[in-house]
């Protein structure tokens, strides 16, 4: 989770394509990122883990925690990221692939189990990024050699 828009913005431009972004619709909040392994997609992912993911958005949002909101998840992929675009805000290639989740009200529960497992790290995502290109790019070059 980006702690603000500049970290956030930072995560867009290092999460890999399987990756699920979360976020408020319309309103300011945490991104959530869902790091997928490798040849998965939403579709395995458990509904305990979007519910958690779509709880962290909501409880994460100044407006959106006091009122409904709709939590939007989509693949990075999907996420479209020009130039012109201000900080903080993104489009979306394929409206089809968007899912929107409608949170009414918190789960306190939820939450609380949820700080209780927190950690905070500071990765260097460039770096990781680069490092995980490095490997999908010396697995197929023996597919290429042949």
């Amino acid at each position: 989770m980006g702690k603000d828009k500049y970290e956030n913005e930072d995560l867009i431009k290092h999460s890999w394509p399987e990756d699920i972004w979360f976020r408020a619709d319309r309103l300011s909040s945490a991104h959530v990122y869902l790091q997928l392994h490798k040849e998965k997609n939403i579709e395995d992912i458990p509904k305990e883990v979007l519910t958690d993911c779509t709880h962290l958005v909501k409880a994460n949002s100044i407006q959106g925690c006091k009122n409904n909101v709709n939590v939007v998840n989509t693949p990075w992929s999907d996420l479209k990221k020009t130039a012109d675009v201000d900080v903080s805000q993104i489009g979306f290639h394929r409206q089809k692939d968007v899912k929107i989740v409608t949170m009414e009200k918190k789960v306190n529960e939820i939450l609380n189990r949820l700080e209780k497992t927190k950690v905070e790290r500071f990765p260097d995502l460039a770096a990781e990024k680069e490092c995980r290109d490095c490997e999908e790019r010396n697995e197929k070059k023996p597919k290429f050699r042949k």
